[in-house]
This record gives structure tokens, sequence and C-alpha cells, in this order.
């Protein structure tokens, strides 16, 4: 593979890592000609595992024959950038985590008939901007047994640089793609819903009802206002999660964790 030494920051291969935006690399228009960067060896790793195609890496100097030397090995004919740790972060304008990125492509995202096919538990995200929300959230998906997961188009894409570091790798281990139907469509893929808010008519998380149901995707709001009022009123059953000492909600992140941990499928 080659090995590029950097020498000052207006090599032209690098703007991957450096001057595109988040919604460049993404590439709106021709999604499949998209980019996204890998952050830290553990992340590139799974990344990969997962199939991932790589396109070129930047890695600090001492990493090449270190923490990233079995990457630099897997990644085949790609060119590696690669100087000391101060031209990166300058190049950057962040310090590199564990000193390794990778720009990687894309891969193609399922259907939602395709992504739910054989699924009891799913999750659905709705209207989550927030990046580290979203990798905790993928990250709690993975540990917990959901199958998959769909977000709505005004939710932060999965394959933000933070997000995808924040999951440690789980947005490449956890099904997912996004769903531009409201969420009482799942009903037609024989999905009963759970929007989890705070109203007079919401159950604690903890019914029975809820977990003996066979297929259950669990609804997720914003940060600020959660669920809009249409999302609530249109679910099979609303539920939230008791709290004590006056505290009204958890953080959407922390709430996905007791979600998914109580209402997973029983054996």
């Amino acid at each position: 593979m080659p090995i590029i030494h950097l020498t000052s920051l207006d090599h032209p291969g690098i703007a991957v890592f450096a001057t595109l935006t988040e919604a460049q690399l993404r590439n709106r228009l021709e999604p499949e000609k998209g980019i996204f960067i890998a952050e830290s060896p553990k992340v590139i790793r799974t990344a990969l595992a997962a199939g991932i195609t790589p396109l070129a890496m930047m890695c600090e100097e001492r990493h090449l024959d270190g923490d990233a030397a079995d990457i630099v090995r897997r990644v085949g004919d790609i060119p590696i950038y690669t100087g000391p740790r101060e031209m990166l972060a300058t190049l950057t304008g962040y310090t590199l985590t564990r000193g390794v990125l990778c720009a990687m492509r894309r891969p193609a995202l399922p259907t939602v008939t395709e992504l739910v096919a054989g699924a009891s538990r799913i999750a659905v995200i709705q209207g989550v901007v927030d990046t580290t929300n979203i990798g905790a959230i993928f990250r709690s998906a993975a540990a917990l047994g959901i199958d998959a997961i769909l977000l709505t188009p005004d939710s932060c894409d999965p394959l933000n640089r933070r997000a995808v570091r924040v999951s440690m790798g789980s947005v490449f281990l956890v099904p997912w793609t996004w769903m531009h139907a409201p969420a009482a469509s799942l009903a037609a893929h024989g999905f009963r819903t759970v929007a989890m808010a705070l109203t007079d008519q919401s159950v604690p998380i903890d019914d029975p009802a809820l977990a003996s149901e066979p297929r259950l995707a669990i609804i997720l709001g914003t940060e600020g206002d959660g669920l809009p009022h249409e999302t609530v009123a249109a679910a099979d059953y609303v539920a939230r999660i008791p709290m004590a000492h006056g505290v009204d909600s958890l953080n959407v992140a922390a709430a996905s964790a007791v979600a998914f941990w109580q209402l997973r499928r029983k054996p």
C-alpha cells in the first residue's frame, strides 16, 4: 500500500479528512458515492469486519507499526497518509482518537421491508439530532438485542464521524435504514408500536403486555420536545420509565438503554 508522508497541509488527497463537510461526505444527491469517516482502530476494525470498503487512511507515524499495524495490512492498496501528531491535528481540526482515521464507502441501505423481515424488536428514532445520543443509542441497541433501527429523515446521520465514534462501531453491527413513512405504517409489517412519552395514558415500561408482544417497535423522540403528538396518538402503547426524586425524564440515550433492556424479547 502507498504510504504518503505529508510535508504540508495542501496535499490534494487529504481533502476528505480536512475540508469536506459532513453533508459533502454524505453526498445527498448521489448517496451511493458517499463517504464517511471512521475514527480509532477499534471502530475501523469493526467496520472492516462488517464488510465496509476502505478508501483512504490517515495515521500518525508512530501507529503505522503500532496500534494500526494490523489495519494497514488489511486495507489493501489504498493511500495511507501519515505525519506527526501535531500536523494531523492542525489538518483535521481535532486530535485524532488513537491516531487513526479511515475514509470509507457508505454501504447501500436496505428497504424498510428488507430490514424488518424476521425482526422481533426494532427501534424507531424520530427527530433525534445529537450525534452523541445517536451513537449511544446504537451502542445500547447492539448490546441489548435490538434487531434493527429505523430513523426518520430529520434525525442525525448514524455515519456522522462523532456518532460512529461514540457508538464504538455499533452502527456497523445493528442494521438500519431511513424511514419516510409514519411509525404507524409498521403495522403492515406485523409490528405493534410503543411510544416512549410522558402522557396521562402512558403505562409503566414494565407492563407485562409490552414484553409479551411478539413484534414490537420502540419509538424514541427528540432530546427536547419528545415525540410529536400525532406519533404518540397513533401508537398502540405509550410507555414511561417511572422516575424518582422529582426527575421528570431521562436523556433519550439513557432512556433507550432502559427501554431496550426492559422490552427485550423474552425466551
